[in-house]
């Protein structure tokens, strides 16, 4: 195919890639009700936070160093955990990244305490980390099986790499652990704007 042709092509397809990226009414909806039945884990990408990755000389234990919550994300934040709370969501636990963009999100949430989860940080920058990590956070969420709904806050690859899903910032996918390892995605929550 010429480079002119490839055009219709491209366009298509990024078409289709943004149809399938964004949840449905009847996805979100059926995210509701696997988090209000319990069960299930709501994976949450952090709220807004301008920028890609981390700037040079960042440093876990110095949010002054890393991407942080503008305040567009820490509205989302506040509005999503009203809407846990406006649905009588049960929350068993809420877990997040050691990333300070990830702590504020979870803790604006107001869901309850938040506890840092190692096996929930960024490998964006260190790939290597994405195997060992991704199968230590598989066999917790096996080991627990949640009764209510359990928040991890994380970031877009941790979330990817678990369900193949590119979410939004402040975007949550809703899953169960399965079976026989993984996690069974059963809808998406749009971010709360």
């Amino acid at each position: 195919m010429s480079p002119p042709r490839l055009l219709p092509a491209i366009a298509a397809l990024l078409a289709l890639l943004l149809v399938q990226g964004r949840a449905s009414a009847g996805d979100t909806e059926a995210a509701w009700a696997a988090l209000r039945q319990g069960g299930h884990v709501a994976l949450m990408r952090h709220a807004t936070a301008p920028g890609t990755g981390d700037p040079p000389g960042f440093r876990l234990e110095d949010c002054a160093t890393q991407r942080n919550l503008s305040p567009l994300g820490r509205s989302e934040a506040e509005v999503l955990g009203e809407a846990f709370r406006g649905r009588d969501i049960a929350v068993d636990g809420v877990y997040s990244s050691q990333w300070c963009r990830c702590l504020e999100t979870a803790r604006l949430l107001g869901l309850g305490d938040v506890v840092p989860l190692p096996a929930l940080n960024s490998f964006f920058e260190t790939p290597e980390r994405e195997g060992p990590q991704m199968a230590a956070l598989e066999a917790r969420l096996r080991e627990q099986p949640p009764r209510g709904a359990v928040v991890l806050v994380t970031h877009q690859v941790v979330i990817t790499a678990l369900t193949a899903i590119f979410p939004m910032s402040g975007e949550v996918v809703v899953a169960r652990p399965a079976v026989d390892g993984g996690l069974d995605v059963v809808g998406r929550i749009p971010p709360h704007r």
